[in-house]
């Protein structure tokens, strides 16, 4: 069974915005995290492995800044 953690990005994106999803896959990409990801009109999702989430919130961190 794959059990993932359900990560939602709080930044307001458009759907006609581009470079968003590849700036987070890259960061995740980049720490050897796969990704599945849902684009939603207010906000973009990632579903990451469980055991994968810690990183995974880690890198999303060091790249908001």
């Amino acid at each position: 069974m794959y059990i993932v953690s359900w990560i939602t990005l709080t930044i307001h994106s458009s759907l006609e915005a581009t470079g968003l999803t590849a700036a987070f896959a890259t960061a995740l990409a980049k720490e050897n995290i796969s990704c599945n990801v849902v684009a939603a009109y207010y906000h973009d999702h990632i579903f990451v492995a469980k055991k994968d989430a810690e990183r995974a919130m880690l890198a999303l961190e060091k790249l908001s800044k």
